[in-house]
């Protein structure tokens, strides 16, 4: 998208103050796949943060070989699974309601008519192992290709396309 080349040009001349439209423009779904990954929404805000702390280190050295958003969430589901690692936490987080919020969930309406979808599709993602519900979470809410996944995870296009498949064979089932 033209307008992340822009905001990462801008940033990379010294321009901090773009960070806040960077952040604002962002933040949510960030803090999104943050919560889903970690299960906490306080950690996942402070995740958040670090990542703009050190977009904010980055001195106009930031290289973006995707898109902004792509780069963004490649940090954040890195930063999460490092905390996981390092917390000692077997990868096996749960997916709660109240971390994955709808942009249109201030409508009653939406939420009405959504709500029961929402809550049954968060048990189904909670059913799947971690490595599955990773992907998933990356290729279909985040929208990054599986060259990137791989990339982001160290492994193989071949590794993560059958996460995903296996993943989505679960969830098919499950369904």
């Amino acid at each position: 998208m033209l307008e992340d080349k822009i905001l990462v040009w801008r940033l990379n001349r010294g321009q901090k103050n773009v960070l806040r439209y960077i952040y604002e423009k962002y933040k949510h779904e960030l803090v999104t796949l943050s919560a889903a990954l970690l299960n906490n929404k306080e950690a996942a805000e402070d995740m958040v943060h670090d990542v703009f702390l050190r977009l904010i280190n980055s001195n106009g050295n930031l290289k973006i070989k995707t898109n902004l958003k792509g780069y963004l969430m490649t940090a954040v589901a890195n930063t999460a699974r490092n905390n996981n690692k390092s917390a000692g936490i077997r990868q096996t987080v749960e997916i709660s309601d109240e971390l994955i919020q709808d942009e249109q969930s201030s409508n009653p309406e939406t939420s009405a008519i959504f709500g029961d979808d929402k809550k049954y599709l968060i048990s189904a993602l909670n059913r799947l192992p971690y490595e599955q519900k990773e992907v998933i979470l990356l290729r279909i809410y985040s929208g990054l290709t599986f060259k990137t996944i791989a990339q982001t995870l160290n492994e193989s296009i071949n590794t993560v396309q059958g996460r995903y498949r296996y993943g989505l064979d679960k969830l098919r089932s499950i369904f």
